[in-house]
């Protein structure tokens, strides 16, 4: 959970800098990396480290329950590697993932020495060619339930003072509703291998020019429908895109998913499942409490959407 003070709470012990520093050391220790200069890039679900003497990033999940979860990104890092996809990879000097002090650690090679982010265009060129691969049994990817996913994050609400219990009775009756349209729709596209969360945020420049695909924890498989529908929403809904975007990205990945007379459902799926991410964090900073009261009013209202902030 999300403590008042912006920190986050994994059992008794609370998920702080000054914890996962103390964690960090420690793994930089056992796999022979020197942690000396390293920079907290992030600090959420994950607390992400750039190691400043060699060109590493360090991942360190909450809990010794994301170990299972964390074996399978790994496995399917390396599978990519092996298939020539531009992603993410695994630094190859020690075994991974390690448990230290009950967190999980796992190292990547640094794609650069700062965030720069790919283009709408270059996403599309990487899903293109990642729809196209056949994953192997042994990768054990799960299918993708949006709607357990949304449970989870719904009943985590109930913990979060500053969402009232209207709003999680409005927000629980919209995914019911959700649910019923969801089971009619009819998928156009193949069955497969998916992102998860396909969207501009998660494609970063390389040191060599190229695009590479990051956050590779939830990739499943489902309807391909799933990794286009946000950058039609960011453009559609919410203006985070502009018109000559999306026609790019639609051009080069060779499908308009706002044509699929299931396009609304899977938007509003989407969107909702945002919101109650977004209600996840509203201890976390005034600017995030706003955030989800703007986007409660314009779920409640169908106005105001192209009000919402990205986060």
């Amino acid at each position: 959970m999300i403590s008042g003070d912006g920190s986050t709470r994994c059992g008794a012990e609370e998920f702080t800098a000054e914890a996962v520093g103390a964690v960090l050391h420690e793994a930089c220790r056992r796999a022979g990396l020197e942690p000396s200069g390293a920079e907290l890039v992030r600090l959420g679900s994950n607390a992400v480290y750039r190691l400043a003497a060699v060109p590493v990033v360090v991942r360190i999940a909450r809990d010794a329950g994301a170990l299972g979860e964390m074996e399978r990104v790994v496995r399917l890092a390396r599978w990519l590697e092996a298939e020539h996809f531009p992603a993410t990879r695994v630094w190859g000097g020690a075994e991974q993932p390690l448990v230290v002090a009950g967190r999980v650690v796992t190292f990547w090679e640094s794609v650069q020495d700062r965030e720069e982010y790919g283009t709408v265009g270059e996403l599309a060129d990487l899903l293109r060619r990642l729809h196209r691969l056949e994953e192997p049994h042994s990768l054990r990817l799960p299918y993708f339930d949006p709607f357990a996913k949304l449970s989870g994050s719904l009943r985590r609400l109930s913990g979060v003072s500053g969402v009232s219990g209207e709003d999680r009775e409005f927000l629980e009756e919209r995914a019911g509703c959700l649910q019923k349209e969801y089971d009619r729709l009819d998928f156009v596209l193949p069955f497969g291998m998916i992102h998860g969360d396909a969207n501009v945020g998660n494609v970063l420049r390389h040191r060599d020019g190229s695009a590479v695909l990051i956050d590779l924890d939830g990739f499943a498989l489902a309807p391909r429908e799933w990794d286009l529908v946000l950058t039609a929403m960011y453009y559609e809904r919410y203006g985070w895109h502009t018109r000559e975007e999306y026609r790019e990205f639609v051009y080069r990945y060779g499908f308009d998913l706002m044509n699929w007379p299931g396009y609304s459902v899977l938007a509003d799926l989407r969107e909702l499942m945002m919101v109650a991410w977004m209600g996840q964090q509203v201890a976390t900073s005034a600017k995030s409490a706003g955030e989800f009261a703007r986007r409660m009013q314009s779920l409640r209202t169908g106005e105001g959407r192209w009000e919402w902030k990205p986060f």
